[in-house]
């Protein structure tokens, strides 16, 4: 009952005075006082926390300016700057523009499923300390696409408070769905007309079999038919533009495999991939060792080498011809711009605002900035894949 007592009191004196702390000192009192009273609570309250602050407008707003350089279009879409909130944190799509407001330049919500469920039992989310890192197992919690759907609209239908920004959806499967198909059907159709871009996410670690949606054929029928259905749906609806797909892979497949998801995506003509997920691998210098051995997808700075060397290796495969979101381990803007120089033309964080808090956003986009001007570049563009050597053989020739 103390324990419990003390959480609750923790709760409130967040809560309380959170709105206090942010628009006062935001990012200075975060590290020595807000993000310890945060870590005594288990990591999913923290971040069920940190969604309630946000939702009512406790986040620091980032009122700088950006270097015109960072600006860039994907997809015939503009973007503010690259960096984005990476699919996991809100799940729901509660806190879009919130988030938006802390400098994101864009932000993917998901990973949504067609029905609710409530993803694996608790505890299922555990921070490696040592290692500015995260295991999580959550599984897919999901308040379902209709709820997600509507939030959404809704926030597009009051042009007053929408934030700039573009917003993509990440999809994901029911765990005791049969037929995959079906499910990623359901949410291209609930977010056909209101995403930006959609996520065809089969790399998660924590629903089962779901990674084997990555094998060649498997993924082909799956694309093809996602394809199909976001067209008929446009078609139907009359909507300016159709949203760019984007598969979302895992960092721990062979060479072999990883060739397969490539050339399927070159097939089809997919719009991106977003490199990577999770990792289920375990780096033998891991800190933690202990909280290591729990299941679970593992992220933060521990993935940032795996997830930039396939980056690199598709890149290089694709001839640099298939847009890349770079994704795991990004703490910093030497993260940032390792990244893009291996072949990202867009980035992605989450794990990191758990140790550095929103002010993070801000920090990044100088620094990436200054990066790019001693190098001499003139925008993000011109620095993707930078250093990658591309193979000389056009890709349609190759064996």
């Amino acid at each position: 009952m103390a324990l419990r007592l003390k959480l609750r009191l923790i709760r409130t004196f967040v809560i309380t005075t959170s709105g206090l702390i942010v628009y006062t000192i935001a990012d200075k009192f975060y590290e020595p006082v807000l993000k310890p009273a945060l870590q005594l609570l288990d990591p999913e309250t923290a971040h069920d926390l940190a969604i309630f602050a946000a939702k009512h407008g406790l986040v620091p707003k980032d009122k700088g300016k950006d270097w015109s350089g960072l600006s860039c279009e994907v997809w015939g879409r503009q973007f503010q700057n690259p960096i984005g909130l990476a699919a996991g944190f809100d799940k729901h799509g509660e806190c879009v523009d919130a988030m938006l407001s802390t400098g994101f330049g864009f932000v993917e919500v998901g990973s949504v499923t067609p029905e609710p469920q409530d993803g694996n039992p608790k505890p299922r989310i555990f921070r490696l300390e040592k290692d500015r890192a995260v295991i999580n197992r959550c599984g897919f919690n999901s308040v379902g696409s209709f709820l997600v759907s509507e939030r959404l609209r809704k926030r597009l239908s009051d042009v007053r408070k929408a934030q700039p920004g573009v917003v993509g959806v990440n999809l994901g499967k029911n765990r005791d769905t049969q037929d995959a198909k079906l499910d990623y059907e359901k949410g291209v159709v609930a977010f056909a007309d209101i995403a930006d871009y959609l996520v065809i996410n089969v790399s998660s670690p924590n629903t089962p079999n779901l990674r084997n949606l990555q094998q060649k054929n498997q993924l082909v029928d799956l694309l093809e038919h996602v394809i199909a259905v976001r067209d008929a749906t446009l078609k139907e609806r009359s909507p300016n533009g159709r949203p760019p797909i984007l598969v979302k892979i895992s960092p721990d497949l062979s060479d072999e495999e990883l060739k397969d998801i490539v050339d399927a995506c070159m097939q089809l003509s997919i719009d991106g991939i977003v490199i990577s997920n999770t990792t289920v691998q375990r780096p033998p210098d891991l800190l933690e060792k202990k909280v290591a051995e729990e299941k679970g997808g593992l992220s933060g700075p521990p993935l940032n080498k795996i997830s930039n060397a396939l980056i690199q290796k598709v890149y290089k495969m694709t001839d640099g011809r298939l847009v890349i979101v770079g994704v795991g381990g990004v703490s910093s803007a030497e993260d940032a711009y390792d990244k893009i120089r291996a072949g990202a033309s867009l980035i992605e964080l989450y794990t990191a605002l758990a140790y550095e808090g929103p002010g993070l956003v801000r920090k990044i986009k100088l620094g990436l900035s200054e990066l790019l001007q001693r190098d001499g570049f003139q925008s993000v563009q011109e620095a993707v894949g930078k250093d990658v050597i591309l193979s000389t053989v056009p890709y349609g020739m190759r064996n």
